[in-house]
């Protein structure tokens, strides 16, 4: 099935500042990235970061407007996990603090579990112990003040799911997508979690199809996985639209955990 995806950005900077881009699909069929920054187009620079495509570019003072589009197919894929990845994922991080939490998932959740039922059964509690509410977080809010809070967005969903499977033990990764279904439309995050060696998606929100989810990129939490990083300068995000659609059938969204290419 044939994935179309689109992101428009615009911003204003007082002065030159680097920025660093998270919006390109990792396995386009095909894409147009262009930047128009202080009435001229950009030069951007591609390089790789843990697999993901990142692009590099000076924003010049004034206004910018990125514009991304991409086709993509839902092919399936199995990752494997490596053992830098199986490290790095099992770490705490500075959004979820899975030390902090080891002893309250080990009370509430079964470690005798087969891997794959714990990890749907810690999906499950997230998504029935948090109500998702736009706007209810802040962006230094780690998984402790989600919990505590009760709410949040899919960032905070995410967040408490990587934190309590790290707790017990199990690594788990944020993996930021386009997602077609999603509503309200944006950019979304997931979970990859470690699964017989295996990356595997789950996404306790229930806002989308986890089998039709377009990787953008992965990482320890949200601090990895920005879709705009701003370096030596400061710029005013403006606006942000984002689309993932798609000509076929779009399944229900569902819980079963499953390899995201």
């Amino acid at each position: 099935m044939r994935i179309d995806v689109a992101a428009t950005l615009t911003m204003s900077s007082p002065a030159p500042v680097t920025a660093l881009l998270q919006i390109a699909v990792v396995r386009p069929v095909d894409e147009t990235l262009t930047v128009l920054t202080g009435g001229r187009p950009a030069e951007i620079e591609e390089f790789a970061v843990d697999g993901a495509r990142v692009h590099r570019l000076t924003l010049a003072e004034g206004p910018t407007t990125v514009t991304y589009t991409a086709s993509a197919e839902d092919g399936r894929g199995a990752r494997k996990v490596t053992p830098a990845e199986w490290a790095a994922a099992l770490r705490p991080s500075r959004y979820c603090p899975s030390d902090q939490l080891e002893g309250f998932a080990t009370t509430e959740f079964d470690r005798t579990l087969p891997r794959v039922e714990l990890v749907t059964a810690v999906t499950d509690w997230v998504n029935r112990r948090l109500v998702y509410t736009s706007g209810a977080s802040r962006p230094v809010d780690t998984a402790v003040d989600t919990l505590l809070a009760g709410q949040g967005v899919c960032r905070d969903y995410a967040h408490l799911t990587i934190t309590l499977l790290r707790a017990l033990e199990i690594p788990a990764r944020l993996v930021a997508v386009y997602a077609p279904g999603l509503a309200p439309m944006d950019f979304h995050a997931v979970v990859e979690a470690d699964i017989d060696g295996t990356w595997c998606v789950v996404d306790a929100t229930r806002l989308a199809p986890t089998s039709s989810l377009v990787r953008i990129c992965s990482g320890r939490d949200a601090a990895d996985t920005a879709f705009l990083s701003l370096f030596g300068g400061v710029a005013r995000f403006e606006t942000l639209t984002v689309t993932a659609t798609t000509a076929g059938h779009l399944p229900a969204a569902d819980d079963t955990p499953f390899p995201l290419p």
